[in-house]
């Protein structure tokens, strides 16, 4: 019986996974690539976990690998980045279960810092790549990645993009297999050993490899050719494709499932065989830049925009007008800004309240917390990737010297202080910094949808397991200063700070409040805050918080309430929105004339 599914891209991947017998799944949460794992997690006969970050997890999973089962490793586009250290190695070596390296990649930075495109990883690396259209591609490609991986001795690039990964579509279902392989040691330190002697070999061994799948490349039956009106040839891949062939239904098509290598011989034919020929891709031009190199005529960026996802629109305007497409403008309507903001009774927002108004530069990172960079908290001045503000915040405090005494904080959050966050503290406190480093815990992964990690005490598949004591851990780093605030505490999170920064050498501040979405906390009922107009005098002061309950109301005449501060008649004030609030009462500790109180019942 035919089973089919409405499923995302992710979750297509994570059930190709399983139907082609992977035992073995490693990876660290991060948006668009977070889903995989979780769902493959779920799988019964299956072993799944959340790795401290994304070079442990494809460590791992190359161990798995050369145990003899089928193995995949799961990240978002920079999450390769903290990975290619053994990527270009293991590339050398090859595998002997299948190895799949999953990268999601990110077109228009939906929730990522750059926009980079990681073909340029399989080029580089010497790795083969493949990319899916749509979910039941997403399904098939993992089995014919695996295939590739075992025929031809090599980890393989499984590339999806944002679009895919999210996007729904029905998928075809399978009975799995049993998990490839049976675990076992095997001992081969000719071709596992890269000492040098032995890479020089396996160093040929690769280019030997690299030409077998062009040649392989050339027969894949997932690089597809449909010719229609030959005067129009468009070469294309994954998401882009689909906006292609929206735009241009009776065109000629060459539909790469293999990105790299390229079948050469495939597109030369095709590129003959048409007319006009154009590269449909999205980000960098991979495709075109390739095509040209073998004197093939080919339009590509000269129409088509390097930045930002592709639509159907773009597509259609750049290639029938032969002049660079740019997106078209928002209609002009006028409609309340909606920003991204902290979440109502987010344990960040105290503790951001406090740093904004420290005379330090505060070397942030990747999480919530960088939403505190925006008015009227700004409490973040810097935000490069996972891990790099602690390691800013010492180098900072090195360059400045005396001049930065009590002046350089860096601020990480739990998560990330896990991924990469404990060797620059250690380095910092080796080299013995001036910097205050704060770690943010809110025991969760909360940026990309409540993930466990080392910090929370639980594994990926649900079971009880050894919970980092952050403060320990410091002390054995050398970190002889190391205070817990609650950041919920104003006044306490400030004298903490001040003090912590003016002390000598390194101290850690540990800010310790779980997040206000984990379902522990929501079961924790706290009263609701309401402003009490007699009382407010309209110093704004509970705005500068940014907390989304709360708000302005503006007073146009007629209202009989108490005088600024300057005697003057008062021109509006706050109001609160109950069904929002959750009673962290940070608001109550910064109004200044004490209008602010629980909403009592039937009150």
């Amino acid at each position: 019986m035919i089973v089919k599914e409405l499923l995302s891209g992710n979750e297509a991947i994570a059930r190709g996974a399983l139907e082609c017998g992977v035992a073995f799944g490693a990876g660290y949460p991060g948006t668009p690539s977070t889903e995989i794992l979780e769902a493959f997690a779920k799988y019964e006969g299956v072993y799944a976990e959340w790795a401290p970050n994304e070079k442990v997890a494809l460590e791992t999973a190359i161990g798995a690998s050369l145990a003899g089962v089928r193995a995949i490793a799961v990240m978002k586009h920079v999450g390769v980045n903290v990975a290619a250290d053994p990527l270009f190695t293991v590339s050398y070596t090859g595998v002997r279960g299948g190895l799949v390296i999953v990268t999601a990649d990110d077109p228009s930075m939906h929730s990522s810092q750059n926009e980079q495109d990681n073909r340029n990883y399989a080029r580089f690396a010497k790795i083969p790549m493949i990319e899916p259209a749509d979910s039941q591609e997403a399904k098939d490609f993992v089995r014919l990645a695996f295939e590739i991986s075992e025929r031809f001795d090599t980890p393989v690039f499984l590339r999806s993009t944002t679009r895919v990964s999210h996007s729904k579509s029905v998928t075809t279902i399978a009975e799995p297999d049993k998990p490839g392989g049976n675990a076992s040691v095997l001992r081969n330190p000719e071709k596992y050993v890269m000492v040098p002697a032995m890479a020089r070999l396996r160093r040929i061994e690769v280019e030997k490899r690299m030409a077998a799948l062009a040649e392989y490349a050339e027969t894949f039956h997932e690089n597809k050719v449909e010719f229609n009106d030959l005067k129009i040839g468009i070469i294309s891949s994954g998401m882009p494709y689909n906006y292609a062939k929206d735009a241009f239904p009776k065109a000629s098509f060459l539909k790469l499932g293999m990105v790299y290598p390229l079948p050469v011989q495939m597109i030369r034919d095709f590129a003959s065989a048409v007319e006009n020929l154009y590269v449909v891709e999205e980000l960098d031009p991979f495709f075109e830049d390739q095509i040209k190199a073998l004197g093939i005529e080919v339009r590509g960026k000269t129409l088509l925009p390097r930045t930002n996802e592709f639509d159907p629109t773009i597509v259609c305007t750049s290639l029938s007008s032969g002049e660079k497409a740019t997106r078209e403008a928002p209609p002009d309507i006028s409609i309340p800004p909606r920003p991204p903001n902290l979440c109502p009774g987010c344990p960040h927002r105290g503790l951001f309240y406090v740093a904004g108004k420290l005379d330090a530069f505060v070397a942030g990172d990747i999480g919530c917390y960088t939403l505190s960079y925006m008015k009227p908290l700004r409490g973040l001045d810097s935000c490069i990737c996972m891990g790099a503000s602690f390691g800013m915040a010492h180098g900072m405090s090195k360059a400045l010297g005396s001049k930065g005494k009590g002046r350089v904080i860096g601020v990480i959050g739990d998560s990330t202080f896990v991924h990469s966050g404990i060797t620059p503290l250690l380095n910092a406190s080796y080299n013995k910094s001036d910097a205050l480093f704060i770690i943010c815990d809110n025991a969760t992964t909360a940026m990309t949808g409540m993930q466990d990690h080392p910090g929370t005490g639980r594994t990926l598949q649900g079971l009880p397991s050894y919970r980092i004591d952050f403060i320990q851990l410091a002390q054995a780093l050398g970190i002889e200063d190391v205070h817990t605030v609650n950041p919920f505490n104003i006044s306490e999170t400030k004298e903490i700070l001040k003090a912590s920064l003016e002390r000598e050498g390194p101290s850690l501040v540990i800010s310790k409040e779980p997040c206000a979405l984990l379902k522990t906390q929501k079961k924790k009922a706290r009263r609701p805050l309401m402003v009490d107009i007699d009382k407010c005098i309209g110093c704004k002061l509970c705005l500068g918080l940014n907390c989304p309950p709360i708000s302005w109301k503006n007073v146009t005449g007629g209202f009989d309430g108490p005088l600024t501060a300057q005697g003057k008649p008062r021109k509006g004030f706050a109001v609160i929105d109950s069904a929002l609030c959750n009673g962290c009462s940070l608001c109550m500790q910064v109004c200044s004339a004490k209008a602010i109180k629980e909403v009592v019942a039937n009150g």
